[in-house]
């Protein structure tokens, strides 16, 4: 059983914490880890997040679980009512997000993604992790923060040549461009067998995206990274699902990350929805957390 802590830290003038998975038999590596929900949803408690967590850290990369403050709720209703076979009822769904506590939009948790690493990297010998091995990794909205603060590290390692960088990003069902991106005949003959509730629309997916950043403001790429300069991020791994509205996201930026001279891994889980790694056991959960041992560990 791994023994977990919580870290109080302090960015951008909000209070948030980190949850900390120390291997029991380290390896070297350690991975800050952002769970998704659209900017205004998750908890350190959901799989997405505590699963990796445990599996990882069982594997011996200690983690470091982001609970980076949320987006307001300005965008719950374009989510409409949960699926029909959801035993979540919507009040629940109202009440828990409610109870999140205090919320800000960008850049907020994209500063406090960047404090996290550099909490990171100054307490790793404390869990027998080499500072110079801690990777950036998150899935969904936590992908385009991973991504986002790697960004602002290179830049801030381009200012200050002994600034430390990410070893490695691990981006899981990434929605990285400002809107849905057009899939090709495949992907939109596969998305047609998608039930609705399972898939972003533009719309829903615009709503969520200026309730983030409302003025679309961002000439950096440091909240929406796609089509922005992308050279020397650190060897890049994407995992898609293949029947999610989000992979032309995703394979996208990682032809992007090639033509900026980035090694980049590619990878689509067949048959896999949006939100797979918070299905315990799943085949597609259990190939990608492999797949994230595997690349964190020999980075």
């Amino acid at each position: 059983m791994i023994e977990t802590h919580d870290v109080a830290l302090t960015s951008a003038e909000h209070d948030f914490r980190v949850r900390v998975y120390p291997a029991p038999d380290p390896g070297g590596a350690m991975l800050v880890w952002l769970h998704g929900g659209a900017f205004m949803f998750g908890t350190l408690d959901m799989p997405e997040a505590d699963q990796v967590g445990r599996r990882l850290s069982e594997r011996g990369i200690t983690v470091v679980s982001v609970d980076y403050t949320l987006a307001p709720l300005g965008a719950l209703d374009a989510f409409g009512p949960p699926p029909e076979e959801s035993d979540v009822s919507p009040e629940q769904i109202r009440a828990e997000a409610a109870a999140a506590g205090p919320r800000a939009r960008f850049p907020v948790p994209s500063l406090q993604t960047v404090a996290a690493f550099d909490w990171a990297v100054e307490n790793a010998v404390r869990y027998a992790a080499d500072p110079a091995r801690v990777s950036l990794g998150g899935a969904s909205a936590g992908a385009n923060l991973a991504t986002g603060a790697a960004m602002r590290l290179r830049d801030r390692a381009r200012r200050d040549r002994g600034a430390t960088s990410p070893r490695f990003l691990a981006l899981v069902y990434p929605s990285l461009h400002d809107g849905i991106l057009e899939p090709n005949d495949e992907t939109a003959g596969i998305l047609r067998d998608v039930p609705a509730g399972r898939l972003f629309t533009p719309e829903i997916r615009s709503v969520i995206n200026r309730n983030y950043l409302p003025d679309g403001d961002d000439p950096h790429g440091y909240a929406f990274p796609g089509g922005h300069d992308l050279t020397s991020l650190p060897p890049t791994l994407i995992v898609n699902a293949e029947r999610d509205s989000l992979r032309p996201s995703g394979e996208a930026f990682a032809a992007e990350l090639a033509r900026a001279s980035v090694d980049v891994r590619v990878v689509r889980q067949h048959g896999a929805m949006h939100g797979y790694l918070s299905e315990i056991g799943a085949p597609a959960a259990e190939r990608t957390l492999a797949l994230l041992e595997q690349a964190i560990s020999q980075a």
